[in-house]
């Protein structure tokens, strides 16, 4: 595209003035015919929010999106600035992005007067044209809208009753733009009315003003549904006059889910040469998620972000590495043992209920960990209290009668060398595993075994004690008694 530099050569191109919302849904309808993605690395949403939001651009609403944290509202946001065109023309000296072809303001309207056809443009892209806003409670009217400004009507030598007195908030030098409030319920109920006429009407009133600025903006309002009972609510005639409101949701599998970790995760290439990831723990860490979102010792009004498993999987790496680090290994492979780095990650993301007070943060995350340990190994080793209740012997028998005579001590820092050559020592759990799992590669073989050490003990057919760094695993009676 041509950037012209006057309004007589704008003129001339037949360029044509686009309303924000025709614009976002030229270019939608643009993208759609052509098969491509409009909203490109928003994961698991492509069957139900896309569709909605694609249906809102194209009816050109105003969109609020209604969610728990962590369920990417503000990404997708920021995403509808893709939608924009790259470039758009404005008049030279304007405070609001005026169309050179409809200007709004008392100024624009003189320059043009004043140089006619000859007035200069200046050209906004596209990612000038979003602005956002994390409501507060100590958000004013003259934040958004804007006010009397004295010393501006001063300096300039201006009657109060000018126009060109006036500070303009953030929402006016949004016009052409797209404008985002995050976390609208937080905004005090007065703060939301103002909001009404820019909605309704698509103008902005200040103070006692005879002002009449038509804007043109495309809003988006972010909202948590549990904000509407702790910290606010959004006013019925605010709500009224939001067109479209979406509800948004965690994702629905684990594959999903781990497109979004490992896309969101911020992982050193240093890292990535250094620590290998077997699937087994990447399916694993994204189960913490699912587990957490399913226990009743968690607030699930509160939800449980994905940044639970993003910071998850950061901490599962870094834990290897540290261990790397400290036995001079450039390599390495991440274990079950390495489970305990993601302990911050779980405590400072959830929010728990009075049971979960009572338990404590630490054992809640424990006892996630413990429950993720449980639910993946049912997916590929059968069910020990199943077996429990049937006459015929159990393939765990020969791996519980051997630590009937045996204890096995798992140090967490252990080399890999060390770590491997204990468990491969376990006879009865290789066989185990070559019985279960005949595609398991050898070098994963370790990693598997301890998997099933950690399952065993959680449904009793062995004893484990965590020590300071290290792991015991014994016979159950024996350990009872001791």
């Amino acid at each position: 595209m041509e950037l012209y530099k006057t309004i007589g050569e704008l003129k001339k191109s037949g360029y044509e003035s686009l309303s924000i919302k025709d614009e976002l849904r030229k270019n939608l309808i643009d993208l759609l015919r052509k098969g491509q993605e409009p909203f490109e690395g928003v994961v698991g949403y492509q069957d139900t929010v896309i569709p909605q939001l694609q249906r809102a651009i194209l009816a050109k609403h105003n969109i609020s999106l209604l969610g728990l944290r962590g369920q990417a509202k503000t990404t997708i946001a920021r995403l509808m600035v893709g939608l924009l065109d790259e470039y758009i023309p404005a008049i030279e000296g304007s405070e609001l992005n005026e169309d050179p072809l409809q200007p709004i303001t008392k100024k624009a309207k003189a320059i043009i007067e004043e140089f006619g056809d000859a007035t200069p443009l200046r050209w906004i892209h596209r990612s000038e044209r979003y602005t956002e806003k994390l409501a507060t409670p100590d958000v004013s009217v003259s934040d958004l809208i804007g006010d009397l400004d004295p010393i501006k009507a001063a300096h300039l030598k201006l009657n109060f009753s000018d126009e060109e007195a006036i500070h303009y908030g953030l929402v006016p030098h949004s016009n052409r733009g797209i404008f985002v409030i995050n976390e609208l319920p937080d905004l005090q109920p007065r703060i939301q009315v103002s909001l009404f006429n820019i909605l309704q009407e698509g103008d902005i009133q200040i103070r006692g003003f005879k002002v009449r600025l038509p804007q043109d903006i495309q809003f988006v309002f972010t909202s948590n549904p549990e904000d509407y009972t702790n910290r606010g609510s959004i006013i019925t005639p605010l709500k009224d006059r939001i067109q479209s409101q979406i509800i948004t949701h965690y994702p629905m599998n684990i594959d999903d889910s781990k497109i979004i970790t490992r896309q969101e995760s911020q992982i050193e290439e240093s890292q990535k040469s250094m620590v290998s990831v077997p699937v087994l723990l990447d399916d694993m860490i994204e189960e913490l998620s699912f587990v957490a979102r399913e226990s009743e010792l968690i607030d699930q009004k509160s939800g449980v972000s994905v940044r639970l498993s993003i910071t998850a999987f950061e901490n599962l790496i870094a834990t290897a590495e540290l261990r790397a680090l400290k036995n001079g290994q450039s390599k390495t492979t991440v274990r079950i043992s390495d489970l305990i780095g993601a302990i911050p990650a779980i405590t400072g993301k959830v929010e728990l209920v009075y049971e979960g007070e009572q338990e404590g943060a630490l054992q809640v995350a424990h006892q996630i960990i413990r429950h993720t340990i449980r639910k993946e190994f049912l997916k590929t080793f059968p069910s020990p209290e199943k077996l429990s209740k049937r006459e015929a012997p159990s393939p765990y028998d020969p791996i519980v009668e051997w630590f009937g005579n045996n204890s096995l001590d798992l140090d967490n820092d252990a080399a890999d060398e060390e770590y491997a050559e204990k468990l491969l020592a376990v006879k009865p759990l290789i066989k185990f595993i070559n019985d279960f799992m005949p595609r398991a590669e050898k070098d994963q073989m370790p990693l598997y075994a301890e998997f099933v050490l950690h399952a065993l003990a959680e449904y009793s057919l062995i004893s484990k004690k965590s020590y300071h760094g290290s792991v015991n695993f014994n016979d159950m009676l024996g350990s009872m008694l001791s």
